[in-house]
């Protein structure tokens, strides 16, 4: 059985190849619902209840010696915990729905997704270790892993995405301790091959972090290709709605027991407030993430053919390098078109400024649209040419497709592009 042709209809990612199929389960709008719950809930509540607690009685000594009996011998005890930072009821409900979408054992969440990725990492690299990042990842992530972890005397050698050659030979015996990439990336929206990434991890004893974010669950499950870790940006598609603020890890239930435990030292927590609006979210996830494909695929094969836009980067298109790629381990290519119009910053922004529908924004994912110019939103303290070494134009634009009605937001393209010279 081939890979499942890509669509927008949230049937979840393809399977690698009949060895290695998918265990049958609940379809993807399903496990947005349902996945992970525990039934029936306290007061028989349908949603989880807000659990608004920092810390936790014990009944009596006992009570408190049974708890710590188990907590030491690594088991728990399901729905008891002791002190907020630990752990929180609301937060586990959502934690056992990520782990159910993304296929995996477990996942922890925390109080965005740089506490996430950071945190990982943080707990994971020792002094003198050695990780590899693959380019166009984000910027914010780029900066701790140069910047922080340098200090930390932890060396990060970058790779260009899709050079798997250099990737390879960059692996450093006994010091690389972690390959990590996004996939899509943000801007250009490259995507990795997830299967050739676990493989080369796996036979230099690696491991791998994939930063699903623009992917989503509902669009492909890096760890069904053996990648060890996925992380979520939370914030974006998973909350989809721009009123939290989380991130998420998921992966194999040691694992994630060993970054459970070092988050309550590093302290990065969501509260409860931010889970319960994240496990509201989750719940249209499948629904929103089909809208976004369907209207991001129609958006960018209407740029790709307008005569005022120069490029533009979407997977699902052929004319992106990594559609390939996309097509193989990608059910549908998420919200996200960006692209470069026949113009200078300055006509650029007036492009932009013509814009009725989406709000001039950082950010993703969510039911409304937004756009920005990175140059001026994500890169403005740098030079043009500090800008272009990173591959940022003046016209480079990105487009974070919500669910607004497909027809609409052409119409609103079509109408600001006329601005442009």
């Amino acid at each position: 059985m081939s890979a499942q042709t890509p669509d927008s209809n949230g049937a979840g990612a393809p399977t690698p190849t009949d060895s290695d199929a998918l265990p049958k389960r609940a379809g993807m709008n399903t496990l947005s619902v349902h996945g992970g719950d525990d039934r029936p809930r306290a007061h028989q509540a349908i949603p989880m209840p807000i659990i608004q607690t920092a810390t936790y009685a014990f009944a009596d000594t006992a009570d408190l010696i049974n708890f710590m009996q188990h907590k030491s011998w690594g088991d728990g005890i399901i729905g008891r915990e002791e002190y907020g930072r630990y752990g929180n009821p609301t937060v586990q409900a959502v934690e056992s729905k990520v782990a159910a979408l993304e296929g995996a054992e477990d996942a922890v969440m925390f109080s965005s997704g740089m506490a996430a990725i950071t945190s990982l990492l943080l707990a994971s690299l020792p002094s003198g270790a050695h990780i590899i990042m693959t380019g166009d990842c984000y910027r914010r992530t780029r900066q701790f892993c140069l910047t922080f972890l340098k200090r930390l005397g932890i060396e990060t050698t970058i790779v260009e995405t899709g050079d798997y050659a250099a990737l390879e030979a960059a692996v450093q015996p006994k010091r690389t301790r972690f390959i990590m990439s996004e996939s899509p990336t943000n801007p250009y929206l490259r995507c990795v091959d997830l299967a050739r990434i676990a493989e080369i991890a796996k036979r230099h004893r690696v491991q791998t972090i994939i930063d699903s974010t623009f992917g989503t669950p509902i669009n492909q499950l890096p760890l069904q290709y053996g990648i060890d870790y996925v992380t979520h940006s939370a914030t974006k598609y998973l909350g989809g709605h721009h009123d939290l603020l989380a991130g998420v890890v998921a992966a194999r239930k040691d694992r994630i027991a060993a970054l459970r435990d070092a988050r309550g030292v590093l302290g990065g927590i969501v509260d409860p407030q931010n889970a319960y609006l994240l496990e509201r979210g989750l719940k249209t996830l499948g629904l929103r993430v089909a809208q976004q494909n369907s209207s991001a695929m129609q958006i960018a094969q209407f740029l790709e053919g307008h005569p005022k836009i120069e490029r533009v980067w979407y997977p699902g298109l052929p004319s992106h390098p990594d559609h390939a790629v996309a097509k193989k381990q990608m059910s549908g290519f998420g919200g996200v078109v960006s692209f470069t119009v026949r113009g200078t910053l300055e006509e650029t922004s007036r492009f932009i400024d013509a814009m009725e529908i989406p709000y001039i924004a950082p950010s993703l994912g969510g039911v409304d649209s937004l756009i920005e110019q990175p140059a001026l939103m994500s890169f403005f303290e740098r030079t043009p040419e500090e800008r272009l070494e990173v591959g940022i134009t003046g016209n480079l634009v990105r487009f974070a497709i919500g669910v607004e009605d497909t027809d609409d937001l052409i119409a609103d393209l079509d109408q600001a592009l006329r601005v442009l010279p």
